[in-house]
């Protein structure tokens, strides 16, 4: 049991913590062996990776993002989290890119087969912001409910502790506010910040929703939140609904993309669609997995390794010497169709959580926001 386990904080609901003690956030979870992976700055882009103290966040930074940009900039002020989201998703440390699954080895007999020990790191995730949560939400219902739960996802999700951060500067490609994901979290987390940056103040308003969370609150420096917190904490999260950069008008979309899959906006779109794949590397619910063999020259050993993949390659539609989906149009179509519509068949819940990183690391600038108005504008003209 840890120290935040022991530490008795029954009762607590929210508090405020002065941002110069922001440090001691970060110490309590090292100090409870956990491994903590919050935004920092990696060649002059915002991304999650593993952080050593507060030095290591990028406060006074911002981000500018649009279709196939992006930019990091100087805020001019000192806030830790005036940026919206990056390239990189928690899915990242969940369900890593690259993951052996097993190694075999030649032996005078054959070989010698060994499966591969499941990590126990233990992360905490901060700066999680509220479309993530949801994003999360959904991979779960992928890799924890069924049949086949994925272990070692079960496993680093059951001991991951979930510090969001609620938003206060949208990028230019968020639609959360669409989706009914954010910018307010709302569930799925053990503790959610909000920062509040004015003239006369820097602090946070830290609420807990578990009994991890509340307990990790009862070691921080808190003091008790009073009506005036709420008040400011709330105008963060609807100024930051008032600043979306983008919309997405989500009724009928399911009938829309199934009902027409002959559309020919799927041509238009597919002249400019490289085919790479960034927008499933950085869709946060993505879950298409392969597996590689990787072996020695000699042929004496091997790893057989589960790797991301995407529904834009050749391969991932190879059946039986066949390749189903041969072209960009249809590989288009799969992944669009599939994000917004057959999702809900398969489990009652869309697959984009309006995080916008699909529309700003497309190299060409393809905007979902902007693909889906089109098929419902012109489909009365084609039927």
């Amino acid at each position: 049991m840890t120290a935040a386990d022991r530490q008795n904080a029954d009762g607590f609901e929210r508090g405020v913590l002065d941002a110069g003690a922001l440090p001691a956030l970060i110490d309590v979870l090292h100090g409870d062996g956990y491994t903590v992976i919050a935004p920092t700055l990696q060649e002059n882009t915002i991304v999650y990776d593993e952080i050593a103290d507060t030095c290591d966040l990028p406060a006074g930074l911002g981000d500018e993002q649009d279709a196939g940009r992006y930019r990091v900039h100087d805020r001019g002020d000192a806030e830790f989290f005036g940026f919206a989201v990056g390239p990189r998703s928690w899915k990242r440390w969940l369900f890593p890119p690259r993951h052996q699954l097993w190694s075999a080895r030649r032996t005078e007999d054959g070989f010698d087969v060994r499966e591969a020990s499941v990590a126990g790191e233990r992360f905490a995730f901060l700066g999680v912001r509220a479309c993530e949560i949801h994003a999360m939400g959904i991979q779960d219902k992928v890799f924890l409910e069924g049949v086949h739960v994925e272990e070692l996802y079960a496993r680093r999700r059951r001991d991951a502790l979930v510090i969001a951060v609620n938003c206060s500067t949208p990028s230019g490609t968020c639609f959360c506010a669409s989706m009914n994901t954010g910018p307010k979290a709302d569930a799925g987390y053990d503790l959610a910040l909000t920062e509040i940056l004015t003239a006369d103040r820097h602090d946070f308003l830290v609420e807990a929703e578990s009994e991890r969370g509340r307990a990790l609150a009862g070691l921080l420096p808190l003091r008790p939140a009073d009506s005036a917190d709420l008040k400011a904490a709330q105008a963060v999260s609807n100024r930051a609904a008032e600043k979306m950069g983008r919309s997405l008008n989500t009724k009928g979309v399911k009938d829309l993309l199934q009902e027409n899959p002959e559309h020919p906006h799927w041509a238009e779109v597919a002249e400019r669609c490289l085919s790479c794949g960034n927008c499933t590397n950085v869709c946060p619910t993505c879950f298409c997995s392969t597996t590689e063999e990787v072996t020695t020259l000699d042929g004496a050993e091997t790893q057989h390794e589960r790797v991301w993949d995407t529904c834009f390659s050749l391969d991932f539609s190879y059946l039986q010497g066949t390749i189903v989906r041969g072209d960009t149009r249809a590989r288009y179509r799969q992944w669009l169709t599939h994000k917004f519509a057959n999702w809900f068949d398969q489990f009652d819940t869309s697959g984009c959580v309006g995080c916008g990183r699909c529309v700003t690391w497309c190299p060409v600038g393809i905007d979902v926001t902007a693909e889906i108005p089109a098929f419902r504008e012109t489909v009365e003209d084609v039927q």
